[in-house]
């Protein structure tokens, strides 16, 4: 580079500019403050995987895990069930290494339900070190694969399940599978209470939701994705039937139209090992929905519970001000409502007292005219004693 002679401090201020700028371009190529979410792509998915009781999820699990090792995928799997005997797959990190369920039933007599419910609540109160774990190896992982309890309701509607969920939604994309058993929603009934409980989950976790169809083996999902496309074809399911039931699941149908067109499914086989890579496709376009929309959604809230916050810190402090103001610098005296009890136990203590003296002034009297009537007795006393033979 080339300076000229006649210019010596212009050229000299435009070098420093550049190096300033080239300083600054590195700085934030360093910290990825162009593209705040690029560092945020570059960790694991989070695949959460729930289901009603039977519908297959630990086997599903098990199929997604060789899936992974024969793909050569990087996953990390973890188990959340503590009533579990047996896992066909192994766990990274399993619950049952840090909480004895049978133990917890034993020492808080709690039913099955309430130990597994108890247990996820101690686990989840060291859950930090989970997202640690998981954070330390995020740059080998490619997917983060989690085994929930069979009772769906213990982990969706409970807080520990809410705090899970946040913390690795907050953390990291973070996926929704949820499984169904396909040969049970043959019925109408069944498969509208699926779908309630899908619609459900997504409004409870407000995350990417996948609707897994399994056992596909065993009965294709191709009804399903019928229902869901053509109500007019789900309704003329129902035609036999003229209960209440029916006439309610042909209402909700029509309300749950919006909710089918943006839900995301999937058959899969969890014997056979179908629909595998279709999953995974399903979970990676999920994730770029969740980097879209969702996690945009959890920033805009997570700042508006900071804004509260501030506001709330800000009214305490004015507040403070003000009364520093009214007391100009004297010690000001804060009526916390014990001084006005000592003075009532006080006055209270006095027409104790004052009664006690005006029982003793009656016993006195009462006292004396006592010995007169001894007295009367005891001359009575005599005259009897007089005719005493």
């Amino acid at each position: 580079m080339e300076i000229d002679s006649k210019t010596p401090e212009n050229a000299t201020s435009g070098v420093t500019e550049s190096k300033d700028a080239d300083s600054i371009s590195k700085t934030m190529e360093q910290l990825d403050i162009g593209e705040p979410s690029s560092c945020f792509k570059r960790k694991p998915v989070i695949v959460i995987v729930v289901g009603m009781a039977g519908s297959g999820k630990t086997t599903f699990l098990h199929r997604l895990v060789s899936h992974t090792m024969s793909s050569k995928i990087r996953g990390y799997v973890m188990n959340l069930d503590p009533a579990v005997m047996t896992l066909p797959y192994g766990a990274n990190i399993d619950i049952r290494d840090t909480v004895r369920y049978k133990e917890v039933m034993k020492e808080y007599n709690l039913g099955p339900n309430g130990g597994i419910l108890t247990s996820l609540n101690l686990f989840a109160t060291k859950f930090d070190e989970v997202i640690g774990l998981v954070e330390r190896r995020a740059d080998e992982l490619d997917y983060v694969l989690v085994d929930t309890p069979g009772q769906i309701e213990i982990f969706t509607w409970s807080a520990s399940g809410a705090i899970i969920t946040e913390a690795f939604a907050s953390t990291f994309p973070t996926v929704i599978a949820y499984v169904v058993d396909t040969p049970r929603s043959s019925s109408p009934a069944t498969f509208m209470s699926n779908m309630l409980y899908a619609c459900s989950i997504l409004y409870k976790t407000r995350l990417p939701l996948v609707l897994v169809f399994n056992k596909t083996d065993v009965a294709q999902h191709d009804f399903a994705l019928e229902w869901m496309k053509d109500f007019e074809v789900f309704h003329a399911a129902l035609d036999s039937d003229h209960s209440y039931t029916s006439t309610l699941t042909r209402s909700l149908s029509l309300a749950l139209e919006e909710f089918y067109e943006n839900l995301k499914t999937v058959g899969v086989s969890a014997v056979t090992g179908a629909g595998m890579d279709a999953f995974f496709k399903t979970v990676e376009a999920s994730a770029e929905e969740y980097m879209e929309t969702y996690k945009t959604d959890l920033d805009k809230r997570r700042a508006e519970k900071h804004r509260l916050e501030e506001e709330r810190r800000k009214e305490n402090m004015d507040k403070l001000l003000k009364d520093m103001e009214k007391s100009r610098g004297e010690t000001v005296v804060l009526s916390t409502g014990l001084k006005d009890k000592k003075d009532d136990k006080s006055k209270m203590e006095c027409d104790e007292n004052e009664e006690d003296e005006e029982e003793d002034d009656d016993y006195e009297i009462f006292s004396e005219n006592g010995d007169d009537d001894d007295v009367i007795d005891e001359d009575e006393d005599e005259e009897i004693a007089s005719f005493r033979f």
